[in-house]
């Protein structure tokens, strides 16, 4: 199977995009390499697979038309993953009018495409983020959803809502997969655990938002890689599935057990909460189950073994 996964020269896609490859698909990434992190880190996340005889980069935009009609033609593309989004709730809440643009109007631009060559299959990446602070914990898909908190959660709503309409009107095959936070190996620099990571490890002071009983449900980056496997195995109609570990950290030992793993104090300091920052997130995992036999096999603290040898091995933290 010939599968194109967009921004899959990220955190999660390139994971995702080893994955594939060793499975013996053949694999596309079209990415744009944006500066919202270093391009030069993306182009590092690639580097195992640059050469193999069944991968193929493209650099371009989601949302040039052209590049995505080209690339789904020539390369005879069967499948999409939809990771390519402009991320992060707080950068949002600066910048609402250019997550939209890239977001939602990247999105439509993928769902087009598919149309338009007769792609039958897409999984969607979309966010915890979208249940806000109305949902009870566990949040279940079922829920309404509809009270996003930030221009980032209101895009990944928006997004779910233009693959079900492309479901409706074009028969495509969708998966929305709600992933809650992904942690491992090539995370993203802008994400709190990779900068408190790098701020224990100098012996800086980190802050807290809050009082640090908010929770996170940190996810391994490899389990929510197989659940994006079994999605794109899986995908008949349309679904809305949570892809988690079930079972939430608060964000002080989140902090502590980085500190373990660096064998260093932190200094703490706190702060009040910031807007679009939810509470807390749990996933609900039943439908993950049932959907795509998903069973998340690694702890956190194997997610933060990994991201911070990782940073070693970078030479970021030492």
């Amino acid at each position: 199977m010939t599968v194109l996964v967009t921004g899959g020269a990220g955190f999660i896609g390139s994971h995702l995009t080893e994955a594939l490859l060793a499975r013996g698909d053949r694999v596309v990434v079209l990415d744009n390499f944006n500066d919202f992190y270093a391009p030069q880190r993306k182009e590092r996340n690639l580097t195992g697979v640059q050469g193999h005889p069944a991968f193929a980069l493209v650099r371009g935009d989601i949302r040039d038309e052209a590049v995505l009609r080209d690339t789904l033609a020539r390369h005879h593309v069967e499948a999409v993953v939809h990771l390519a989004a402009w991320a992060g709730v707080r950068p949002s809440v600066e910048r609402p009018r250019w997550y939209m643009q890239n977001n939602v109007e990247g999105t439509q631009s993928v769902l087009d495409a598919c149309a338009q060559a007769g792609v039958t299959r897409l999984v969607f990446a979309s966010s915890s983020s979208v249940y806000g602070n109305d949902s009870p914990r566990p949040s279940r898909e079922a829920l309404g959803a509809d009270r996003p908190l930030s221009p980032y959660a209101a895009s990944k709503r928006a997004g779910e809502l233009q693959c079900f309409t492309a479901h409706h009107l074009h028969g495509l095959n969708v998966i929305c997969l709600r992933f809650f936070t992904a942690v491992g190996a090539r995370q993203r620099p802008d994400l709190a655990i990779h900068k408190f990571a790098k701020k224990i490890a100098a012996g800086e002071r980190i802050t807290l938002f809050g009082d640090g009983s908010s929770e996170r449900d940190y996810t391994h980056v490899l389990d929510i890689v197989d659940g994006v496997v079994a999605a794109l195995d899986r995908a008949r109609g349309y679904h809305v599935v949570n892809l988690g570990a079930g079972k939430p950290v608060r964000l002080l030992e989140m902090v502590r057990s980085i500190a373990r793993q660096l064998g260093v104090e932190p200094i703490i300091e706190h702060t009040p909460m910031q807007k679009g920052d939810v509470d807390a997130t749990m996933a609900d995992l039943t439908q993950a189950r049932e959907l795509l036999d998903y069973a998340p096999r690694r702890s956190f603290e194997s997610a933060v073994s990994d991201l911070c040898a990782w940073l070693e091995a970078e030479g970021q933290v030492r």
